[in-house]
């Protein structure tokens, strides 16, 4: 192959890669607002300009207690840099049972009740747990993970999100 077919094959790739994003631009996350357990009012728009983990899960999944160490973690590692998460807890689950175990673990970032479901059924009708949704300075959705997502693979992709421009 010559420099020219190379050259060529790069700029059609490069025409081709651009397509595809003009395209399929990535899905906005809903707009919702988050009734944190301090009795915040949160709206997805309000997030704008920061990298968000909307994390739903519910105190009597064994997956979710077992992963929320690595989200404390993930959490208090790139809080500094531009990252919120809000653990939205399942309608299914006692706002008591939430308020106990957030005191307990000493959750350090926003916890949202959703009483009615109405929060999971605009991110599509979030049914199991754990399901979290990675979202972009711009407010659209990078990544959905259903269970426990690869932790290097997250916190590589956190990283990419973290230094793109708001």
């Amino acid at each position: 192959m010559t420099i020219r077919h190379i050259s060529f094959i790069a700029v059609a790739a490069a025409v081709a890669l651009a397509g595809y994003l003009w395209f399929f631009e990535l899905p906005r996350a809903p707009e919702v607002r988050f009734k944190t357990l301090a009795g915040e009012n949160i709206a997805t728009s309000d997030l704008r300009g920061k990298v968000v983990l909307v994390e739903f899960w519910a105190t009597s999944c064994v997956t979710c207690v077992e992963d929320m160490p690595k989200v404390i973690e993930t959490y208090n590692k790139y809080r500094g840099q531009g990252f919120e998460t809000i653990a939205v807890a399942m309608d299914y689950d006692p706002p008591n049972h939430v308020l106990t175990y957030s005191q307990k673990n000493a959750l350090p970032f926003k916890v949202a009740l959703d009483v009615q479901g109405d929060v999971a059924r605009e991110f599509g009708t979030v049914s199991l747990t754990p399901t979290s949704f990675l979202i972009d300075k711009q407010g659209r959705i990078v990544k959905q993970y259903m269970g426990s997502p690869d932790m290097r693979q997250f916190h590589a992709l956190l990283e990419q999100k973290l230094k793109e421009p708001a």
